[in-house]
């Protein structure tokens, strides 16, 4: 596929929905069937006209996966890290997303995971894995678990 075509494709995808520069490059990649200086010229030309921002991405991806999925901080961090979003980026992101909310979404999770463990003699170290499975500190949950217990 021709540059310009793909570049013309990847800012109708990126004015429609936020994407990090390593998504965009590995897209740009496959698109350009591995043509390496290409891909890294379609994806300047993207972050050059504002198409593409780590910083929009992971304040975004922040926001969701702590709103929506209830992730912690912890999740959230590494699989922004997984993605290739730089460190700087990745603290602006997390500065999104408010510590209280974040609590209340901890707790509101562990409860309702503590409801379906009724009766469980493990019912608080199943929810204390739980709450650290969703990418929770650990004085995070225990606070979280002594509120509902």
């Amino acid at each position: 596929m021709e540059t310009a075509a793909v570049l013309s494709r990847l800012q109708k995808q990126c004015s429609k929905a936020e994407y990090c520069r390593a998504d965009v490059y590995r897209k740009a990649l496959k698109a350009l069937e591995g043509d390496a200086e290409a891909a890294a010229q379609v994806v300047a030309s993207l972050v050059e006209d504002r198409y593409v921002d780590d910083v929009r991405y992971a304040s975004a991806f922040a926001r969701e996966k702590a709103a929506l999925q209830g992730w912690g901080p912890v999740k959230i961090r590494f699989q922004l890290r997984a993605k290739g979003v730089p460190e700087a980026a990745i603290a602006a992101g997390m500065a999104e997303v408010e510590p209280a909310a974040a609590s209340d979404k901890l707790t509101r999770v562990l409860a309702t995971k503590a409801r379906t463990l009724e009766g469980d003699p493990q019912r608080r170290l199943k929810l204390l894995k739980f709450g650290l499975s969703r990418g929770y500190e650990y004085d995070a949950v225990e606070a979280a678990l002594k509120e509902i217990l």
